[in-house]
């Protein structure tokens, strides 16, 4: 069912995306690439190698490490532009690398050693004879002589798939559209075989190294064991966070005792009053006394 639904997505993402063609396209799966893993670069085992980067393949079942690795390219003049996973809106997409005359867009993923995210700064073709950058190469300088040193930008990102919401959000520039359409030479059979090796290596599984291969790159195809095999660096993991302290009780303050209110006091009962005396009556005025009356004058 999985495998239908892969083919589907494929079918839709070349409907609506006329610029990635067949050829480029060879799987599609519904769950993101794990991070790249950070890893050193092997020494470069003879003149006229070219770098190319490690990347994780999907099996069927799941992600797997296909280790970066040096690579005697088909002919003089070619250079490699990687393969990369980038997300359609319905499914993850991988694009095959490929040999070119011109290094085309491959995610904007930086794959580092060279490959930044735009074309290539580790090197370049000069009159049939390939110079190295001695800024991003480890080269052994007493068999390597054409060689030139540009410092590169260092870009920290692990992000190995284009696109969706956690994807690289990078766009092909015109070279690359261009580069991306001209003809292109397949992986060469040593590398084909290298990625059959890593796909059959249990512990190049992703559900085995948990992103932390134990060979990330080696110096020739396939040299899984050996001088030379480079491990990658252990995953960070996030410390898990301290506990936090328990907070401590606050302790209840005791009520403070009230007072007892205190007795009320009662006032004494007012004496009885004294019966008012019943006002004193007012003697009878005593008659007046008769007037004398005068005996009548004759």
């Amino acid at each position: 069912m999985q495998r239908i639904l892969g083919w589907l997505a494929l079918a839709i993402s070349l409907s609506v995306a006329p610029a990635l063609s067949v050829a480029q396209v060879s799987i599609s799966v519904s769950l993101a690439p794990p991070a790249l893993p950070v890893y050193a670069q092997p020494m470069i085992p003879e003149d006229g190698y070219i770098w190319t980067p490690g990347y994780w393949a999907w099996n069927g079942q799941g992600y797997y490490w296909v280790p970066g690795t040096w690579v005697e390219p088909p002919q003089a003049g070619l250079l490699w532009t990687p393969g990369y996973w980038g997300w359609n809106g319905s499914a993850y997409l991988f694009n095959a690398g490929y040999w070119g005359a011109e290094v085309g867009f491959y995610g904007g993923v930086n794959y580092g050693y060279g490959y930044s995210g735009y074309g290539y700064q580790g090197g370049r073709w000069n009159q049939g004879h390939f110079q190295y950058n001695q800024s991003v190469n480890r080269l052994n300088l007493a068999i390597i002589h054409n060689t030139y040193n540009q410092p590169v930008a260092q870009v920290s990102s692990r992000v190995s798939y284009n696109g969706g919401a956690k994807g690289i959000q990078s766009r092909p520039t015109a070279a690359e559209s261009n580069a991306t359409r001209a003809a292109h030479t397949a992986p060469t059979a040593p590398q084909q075989q290298h990625e059959k090796a890593a796909s059959t290596t249990p512990h190049m599984q992703y559900s085995a190294n948990h992103g932390a291969p134990s060979v990330a790159a080696t110096p020739r195809p396939s040299a899984f064991t050996g001088p030379g095999i480079v491990r990658a660096a252990p995953v960070a993991r996030r410390p898990a966070a301290a506990p936090r302290p328990a907070v401590a009780a606050r302790p209840q303050a005791a009520p403070a005792a009230r007072p007892a209110p205190a007795p009320r006091v009662v006032a004494a009962p007012r004496p009885a009053e004294a019966p008012r005396a019943a006002p004193a009556q007012h003697a009878a005025a005593a008659p007046r006394p008769a007037a004398h009356e005068e005996p009548e004058r004759k």
